[in-house]
């Protein structure tokens, strides 16, 4: 196996206000970015090339020709959407997945700089899995430094300038997912997108994956199955909501 979360992805009708959060509040760097059939998006690292996690933000665009974003926040409001996990061979993992039993949707290999493909929520634990394979790939170190330099890889910059970055950045250090099953999440999680027992959390339902990004798993019945929120360090002990989403300092 070759998966690797990558990021986590938040829906809103506009990212202005919660893209000036990230950066101007937080000190987020905007990576890169780009406009796709149905929506567009944007990338912030919260944390450095070694630490943290990538928050991506999407948009509704071109709804007409795909509005499955555009349903989502009709359903769902605004907040956390799926967990993008990258891979190097797509096809041989759709096919390993169908061989586990799995179903997944949305399948798309026609375009060779990215390839992507769905697990519905009732599949993978409670949340949207997107599995992507794209057609390069660029250190997240190189794209931290290439973006504070002013050389952010994107198609085109159609977001809002943000704000001038904080001066000292929050790490995200991991997605809590609340599942019914924490057990069950974990093995899933691990035996079928290739994580590990995160070492440094012997008590906890905590996966990690090669490039540093962490999910911890949980069951609260009084919280619907999903992504319930981020854990960040990097201030003092506290929650707010930005974009429809829980941020939890530790």
């Amino acid at each position: 196996m070759s998966f690797d979360l990558d990021h986590v992805a938040i829906g809103l009708h506009d990212i202005k206000e919660t893209l000036f959060a990230l950066v101007g509040e937080l000190g987020g760097v905007p990576i890169h970015g780009g406009e796709i059939v149905g929506f567009r998006s944007m990338q912030i690292r919260l944390g450095d090339g070694h630490r943290g996690m990538t928050v991506e933000l999407l948009e509704p665009f071109n709804v007409h020709l795909n509005d499955f974003l555009a349903r989502f926040l009709a359903r769902s409001g605004i907040g956390p959407h799926h967990l993008t996990f990258k891979v190097k061979d797509i096809a041989a993992e759709l096919d390993r997945l169908e061989d586990l039993g799995y179903q997944p949707i949305n399948v798309n290999l026609s375009n060779k700089m990215w390839q992507e493909a769905f697990l519905h929520p009732k599949e993978a634990h409670g949340t949207v899995v997107q599995i992507a394979q794209p057609g390069m790939h660029t250190p997240m170190a190189t794209l931290l430094a290439d973006s504070l330099a002013g050389r952010p890889h994107a198609m085109t910059q159609w977001w809002p300038q943000p704000p001038e970055r904080a001066a000292h950045p929050v790490t995200l250090e991991r997605v809590v997912l609340n599942t019914p099953a924490p057990g069950a999440a974990q093995a899933f999680f691990i035996e079928v997108l290739g994580g590990s027992p995160d070492p440094d959390c012997a008590d906890e339902c905590q996966v990690v994956w090669p490039g540093g990004a962490r999910l911890a798993l949980e069951h609260n019945p009084d919280t619907p199955p999903g992504i319930d929120r981020f854990e960040l360090t990097g201030r003092e002990p506290g929650e707010r909501v930005i974009g429809g989403t829980t941020f939890r300092f530790i």
